[in-house]
């Protein structure tokens, strides 16, 4: 699919959103936490275009919420609490991607899970700055001086995701076409003809480790600041089995994936919760193996390979 054709999809999407955003209040909610955790999986998308797959990005998703809920009763202006939310992740992420990037494959996956497993236990632990699994609730937020509360808050919070997943899907896509994009698809391959290049296989590694840490910092921030609530569980492993899951479902082919993937994961657990209460994890399960069966490629698999059909 065309770069064009991309950027047609990725606008109707956006109109489409808030079309449904306007007419079903409620779903403002589920949508702005869609587009989070998009973000956070379109870092996730830059990895796997080198073959890596995190399972700990949760942390960074929980770090960038935490310095929101800090962050928030010492400069309580979202404008300003959004890029510093991400610049921290960036910033653990290049300290830790400098020792991760040395592995590949299942050691890659399990250091970053063991590391956010790690950050978990010390957000439980350190009560009486935390306050452990009850999590602290975030104070007052402004938007250029403005109360970011009730309904206009909502859709501003949700304005600011939407801005942010087609900045970041944009920035992505270009960055997956250059020479980055290539070179972490050589790492796929055989990372060892970089070497013989004069590519360090580390530092495109590093690069992407670190990007896809901002974007995860950005997915946390707004989650941060459309619960309005932020606790320990957000760096539980679930949390980064649940942007794997959103990976897989959605597809890696393309930059819209993560968002389809994400909107169709959240928009299935609310109807799943609210149809079988006590088992709708059983029904995330089946939607995934309906997923690996019948479309490998993940949904944006599915409808390219329609459009190829037709």
């Amino acid at each position: 699919m065309t770069r064009r054709s991309e950027t047609l999809l990725a606008l109707a999407g956006a109109a489409l959103i808030l079309a449904l955003a306007y007419a079903v209040p409620w779903l403002r909610f589920v949508l702005t936490i869609a587009l989070a955790k998009g973000l956070a999986v379109l870092g996730i998308l830059l990895l796997l275009r080198a073959g890596q797959v995190s399972f700990g990005h949760a942390l960074y998703l929980a770090l960038a919420a935490y310095t929101v809920a800090f962050g928030a009763v010492v400069v309580p202006e979202a404008l300003l609490l959004l890029p510093a939310a991400a610049l921290l992740a960036g910033i653990v992420g290049l300290l830790i991607g400098l020792f991760v990037v040395r592995y590949r494959e299942i050691f890659f996956g399990m250091l970053n899970l063991a590391l956010s497993m790690v950050f978990y236990s010390v957000l439980e632990k350190f009560y009486a700055l935390t306050h452990g699994a009850d999590g602290i609730r975030l104070p007052p937020v402004t938007f250029l001086g403005r109360p970011l509360a009730g309904e206009a808050g909502e859709w501003t919070v949700l304005g600011m995701a939407l801005v942010l997943a087609l900045a970041c899907g944009a920035l992505v896509r270009v960055a997956l076409a250059s020479p980055l994009g290539e070179a972490l698809a050589g790492i796929k391959t055989r990372e060892t003809r970089l070497d013989f290049m004069g590519v360090s296989p580390k530092r495109v590694l590093l690069a992407a480790y670190v990007a896809s840490a901002v974007m995860a910092g950005f997915a946390g921030a707004i989650i941060a600041l459309t619960t309005r609530h932020v606790t320990p569980a957000l760096s539980y492993w679930t949390t980064s089995g649940e942007l794997v899951f959103i990976a897989i479902l959605g597809g890696a082919g393309s930059v819209l994936g993560p968002f389809l993937g994400a909107a169709a994961y959240e928009l299935t657990r609310v109807y799943a919760a609210a149809t079988f209460a006590n088992a709708w994890q059983l029904v995330l399960g089946l939607v995934l193996l309906a997923v690996i069966v019948f479309a490998p490629g993940g949904l944006w698999g599915m409808i390219t390979s329609r459009r190829r059909a037709a």
